[in-house]
């Protein structure tokens, strides 16, 4: 009598669903990553209006301004940076609020949300 030998590793429709969930998640990653990099650029960007004291940047048109030099340096062209930031200035510190979201289609009708919302406290130098 001879035995079948125990099967070791994976068969090929198990590797098939595995590239394909793998390949699933690193199409989303792609997707998104290039938001985040964004987001974190305009963070950078307006912490800079406190930390770089040569700038002296003392109006809100000033900081507008300086936010969308920083946008073009970085390559961020697909925001309207009149709606996705507020900024007001009370007791010498400029009160911003970035509030956004970006959408990217994932498949067919479904989309990924990235939703961004944060304030900043920056003081005029």
């Amino acid at each position: 009598m001879t035995f079948a030998r125990k099967q070791k590793g994976m068969s090929v429709l198990g590797w098939l669903l595995v590239l394909a969930v793998v390949a699933f998640l690193a199409s989303t990653a792609f997707k998104i990553i290039p938001h985040y990099l964004d987001y974190f650029s305009l963070e950078k960007i307006i912490s800079s209006v406190e930390t770089e004291k040569a700038l002296e940047i003392r109006t809100i048109p000033d900081f507008y301004s300086h936010v969308s030099k920083g946008m073009q340096v970085n390559g961020i062209r697909d925001l309207d940076l009149d709606k996705a930031l507020k900024v007001t200035l009370e007791n010498n510190e400029f009160q911003a609020h970035l509030k956004y979201e970006k959408r990217e289609p994932l498949v067919e009708n479904l989309d990924l949300v990235v939703r961004f919302d944060k304030e900043f406290r920056v003081r005029v130098q």
